[in-house]
């Protein structure tokens, strides 16, 4: 119970495990030389203004996310808690909430958010005469792809023209962080390995649960691993053998929370991924997710993201894939030209034997590339986001896991297997090149 001094102070609250100075509150219930009662004050200030908000702030969907940098019990029953840290939890809070966190001198930081790129399909040229071909014919019991085998994909296998199917990848663990997945979707629905989501409002995560509502998740995912579906007549992706945990963690309006992504991180380096695909970016670093790549890479996970879609200046390059530990991957078209929009790394003023932060590592297949559609049919999409899976697709049909460090050992056999693109050595637009077979 608090108590008021002879000087018209007031004490402390003990609230829950921690003692709260109600002072500073209490202070502005003292009207006109009369005060309220102080165990009314504590229970009113305390529980009313936050207890009877913390409903209503958990799970909010606009801006209202924040680290509580406290493990105090008291804080986390009062605001609710949606992911445990190290240095506090995080949770979605009221106005009223903010405002009495920070009278309290609780320290709030605002958690960040991430987006996927990008955020809409390449409409194909109408004057295409394949394309008018295709869009008039009658729509099948079974969607098929224009070209089973994506030019992306010859591209990663050497050349334009296969004359075996794509193979590889086979105990091989891919952790897709994105929108989800169509789990119906003939390609795919025999490599799914795990589902969760990471986005509900009433639950931090949800198991067997990873609807694609966006239609960006389903894409990525099968240019690393659509197996052309039981018939053999769908698209293949690089390493159709390898298993998918497709972990939700952006909305269907492409938006994603860092503490989200930073525990899909985690769950994944725990549940055995061997390789992490983020086709996602923002422009500044979240520390939470900068933590959980630390503690995936200890765990030989490769972490491979998309460098944006913010160029061509130099510096342009996305966080998390500005990161050293992550392979950041810019995007070019069948050409082999990097595409002005793909953002640049910094390499030219780093040294030039090693990534840094600030750097793109590699460039692929980016430009009108054609996957796996939310509708179980198959569209076009341009962006480092359609770049990124080809190099984790890789990472995994090439997997080195007989090596001390696997991850370590298949990064260095990406580099062994880099071509340059238009420039000799590291550059701010491709980094080492392109990896291929």
């Amino acid at each position: 119970m608090a108590e008021r001094n002879r000087s018209g102070e007031f004490g402390k609250c003990g609230c829950g495990d921690v003692d709260v100075d109600i002072a500073p509150l209490a202070r502005l219930w003292y009207i006109g030389g009369m005060t309220i009662e102080t165990k009314k004050v504590a229970y009113l200030l305390v529980f009313s203004l936050v207890l009877g908000f913390s409903g209503f702030a958990y799970g909010a969907s606009d801006d209202t996310r924040y680290l509580v940098k406290s493990n105090s019990n008291f804080w986390k029953k009062s605001f609710g808690v949606r992911h445990q840290f190290e240095e506090g939890f995080t949770t979605d809070l009221t106005d009223w909430q903010i405002r009495v966190a920070r009278v309290f001198g609780v320290e709030l930081i605002p958690v960040k958010k991430l987006y996927v790129l990008p955020e809409s399909p390449v409409v194909p040229d109408p004057a295409d005469t394949d394309t008018k071909a295709k869009s008039a014919r009658p729509s099948p019991a079974r969607l098929l792809p224009s070209d089973q085998i994506p030019w992306g994909v010859e591209a990663v296998y050497g050349g334009k023209l296969l004359t075996d199917k794509p193979s590889g990848g086979a105990g091989v663990s891919v952790a897709v962080l994105d929108t989800g997945i169509l789990r119906a979707h003939p390609d795919l629905k025999s490599r799914i390995k795990e589902c969760k989501d990471f986005t509900s409002a009433k639950q931090s995560v949800v198991d067997n649960s990873c609807d694609d509502k966006n239609g960006h998740g389903t894409h990525v995912a099968g240019t690393i691993a659509a197996d052309g579906g039981s018939d053999s007549k769908g698209i293949y992706g690089v390493a159709p053998e390898s298993d998918l945990l497709v972990y939700k963690v952006c909305g269907a309006n492409g938006s994603c929370w860092s503490d989200d992504i930073a525990v899909a991180m985690r769950t994944a380096a725990v549940n055995g991924a061997n390789i992490i695909n983020m086709s996602l970016g923002s422009d500044s670093e979240s520390s939470l997710i900068r933590d959980a790549i630390s503690y995936a890479v200890e765990k030989n996970v490769l972490v491979v993201a998309a460098s944006g879609n913010d160029g061509p200046d130099i510096g342009s390059i996305d966080y998390p894939g500005a990161n050293p530990d992550v392979i950041a991957v810019g995007a070019f078209d069948i050409d082999r030209d990097v595409a002005d929009w793909s953002s640049r790394g910094s390499n030219s003023t780093t040294d030039p034997n090693s990534i840094n932060y600030g750097d793109i590592e590699f460039a692929a297949p980016g430009v009108v590339v054609e996957s796996t559609g939310k509708d179980g049919g198959y569209v076009i999409m341009s962006g480092t986001s359609m770049a990124t899976p080809h190099i984790a697709g890789l990472a995994a049909k090439e997997w080195q896991k007989d090596a001390p460090d696997p991850d370590s050992a298949t990064r260095d056999l990406l580099y062994k297997f880099s071509q340059d693109l238009g420039y000799v050595g590291e550059d701010d637009a491709s980094g080492f090149g392109f990896p291929h077979l």
